[in-house]
């Protein structure tokens, strides 16, 4: 199904767990879903505004910008980033996202809201450290495991038609109303 709508671009059809001959964070086609990876572009956020996180009036001087193969997430803190991976997901379909247990057992929480039927665009993944360590997050690894939901009719109304704000984002895109 994915090849045939065109569904993850890229796809990998394999569990790839090897890079350079060195143990990676998995990704690719698992048993029922598709474990996504983390592009080197981070959003960080910083207190050195002291501003208030409000999502119906965001700061963007909440983050600092990071391109890097690797994350370090402060203790206690938060960070955005973006899949590799472009999603166009099928109007009969829906998607759960769920952080992957390597990352989970090292306390770092990996948020991603469903990806509604027509939605499509890079994912735009949040990752909290709740740890009172520092914590490294890998680019161009597995971070998380999307799960397919496939409906057995369309649905009435899908996320393309209801025009929703974040259709198409590109970058790591930050909160809007």
């Amino acid at each position: 199904m994915a090849l045939e709508h065109g569904m993850i671009e890229p796809f990998e059809p394999d569990q790839i767990r090897h890079k350079n001959d060195q143990r990676i964070v998995s990704y690719g086609t698992s048993s029922y879903g598709y474990d996504i990876r983390c592009s080197d572009e981070f959003k960080l956020f910083t207190n050195i505004n002291s501003t208030i996180v409000d999502p119906k009036n965001f700061d963007s001087n909440s983050f600092i910008d990071v391109k890097s193969d690797v994350c370090i997430i402060p203790p206690n803190s938060f960070a955005l980033a973006r899949t590799v991976e472009y999603f166009r997901i099928p109007r009969n379909v829906l998607t759960i996202c769920l952080g992957k247990s390597t990352y989970a057992r090292c306390g770092i929480i990996v948020n991603v809201t469903p990806f509604e039927p027509e939605w499509e665009g890079y994912v735009t993944l949040e990752f909290s450290n709740t740890t009172p360590l520092p914590a490294k997050i890998y680019a161009n690894e597995g971070v998380a495991q999307v799960i397919f939901f496939e409906s057995d009719e369309v649905c009435e109304t899908s996320y393309k038609d209801r025009g929703g704000k974040y259709q198409g984002q590109q970058g790591v895109t930050l909160p809007k109303i």
